[in-house]
C-alpha cells in the first residue's frame, strides 16, 4: 500500500495549502483540484468530480484499506499528569487503526444495504474508492486504564475524511471529496473517554458513508 500512503500525504499536503486545512472549505475558493471541477450543493465541505466522468457506467465497488493520520500539533500526554494514563507508541497505534477498521467496515455496511455490488479484486467495470482520515485530533484519547480520572472537554476533536473515486483498471482520478467533522461541541464540559471518543467517530463516519451512497445513487439514477 505503498501508492496509497504516499498518495494521501500529497493530496494532504495539497489540501492544507489550498482549502485551510480542509477546516473552511465552505468558505474557500477553489473551483478545480487536478482537473477536477468542484460541485455545489453537496452534503460534504468540497466534492470535485472529473467533468468527462462517465460514474454510471460502474457495476461494482472495491474499498481500499483505509490510511490514518494525527494532526502535526496533536499531542496524545498533553496534560496528562498521571503516569499510568500516558499513551505509548502500541496505544496510538491502536487508535490509527481501530478508525481505519471502523471507516472501512462502516463504507461497506452502507454500499451493501444499498444494493453495491463490492469486490476485491479490480475490473473493467469496477470503482474503486481509497478514504484517508487525515488532520486527526483527539481531545482526550483514553486508554480505559484502571483508576483514571475522569476527562471532561467541550469538545471532543475532529478528523477530516479524503476519498477519492478512481478507475480501478486504469487508475483514471473520477472524483475527491473532502469533509470535516468534529465531536459534541455544547459549549458545556462533558465527560470524554474512549466510549464516548468512538460514538462521535461512528457518527461522523455514518455521515460520510451516507453522503457517498447519496453521490453514488444520484450518479446511477436511483432513489436514496
Amino acid at each position: 500500500m505503498k501508492r496509497t500512503h504516499t498518495l494521501f500525504a500529497a493530496v494532504f499536503a495539497l489540501c492544507v495549502a489550498t482549502l485551510a486545512g480542509c477546516a473552511n472549505t465552505q468558505t474557500g475558493t477553489k473551483d478545480e483540484w487536478d482537473g477536477l471541477v468542484r460541485q455545489p450543493g453537496t452534503r460534504m465541505d468540497a466534492v470535485f468530480v472529473q467533468p468527462d466522468a462517465q460514474l454510471a457506467s460502474y457495476t461494482s465497488v472495491m474499498l481500499d484499506p483505509v490510511e490514518v493520520s494525527f494532526a502535526r500539533n496533536w499531542d496524545p500526554n498533553r496534560g496528562v499528569r498521571n503516569p499510568s494514563a500516558r499513551l505509548n507508541a502500541d496505544d496510538v497505534a491502536a487508535i490509527r487503526s481501530g478508525l481505519a477498521d471502523m471507516l472501512r467496515e462502516t463504507l461497506r455496511t452502507q454500499l451493501a444495504s444499498s444494493g453495491f455490488t463490492l469486490v476485491d479484486e479490480p475490473g473493467p467495470e469496477t470503482l474503486r474508492v481509497s478514504a484517508a482520515i487525515v488532520n486527526l485530533f483527539v481531545t482526550a484519547p483514553d486508554t480505559m486504564t484502571a483508576g483514571r480520572g475522569r476527562t471532561y472537554t467541550a469538545n471532543s476533536g475532529q478528523m477530516t475524511l479524503v476519498a477519492e473515486l478512481r478507475d480501478s483498471d486504469t487508475g483514471d482520478l473520477l472524483a475527491r471529496a473532502v469533509d470535516t467533522r468534529r465531536g459534541r461541541s455544547t459549549g458545556a464540559m462533558s465527560f470524554t473517554n474512549n466510549v464516548t471518543n468512538t460514538a462521535d467517530a461512528r457518527r461522523a463516519m455514518i455521515v460520510w458513508a451516507d453522503a457517498l451512497v447519496q453521490g453514488l445513487n444520484e450518479m446511477y439514477g436511483r432513489a436514496n
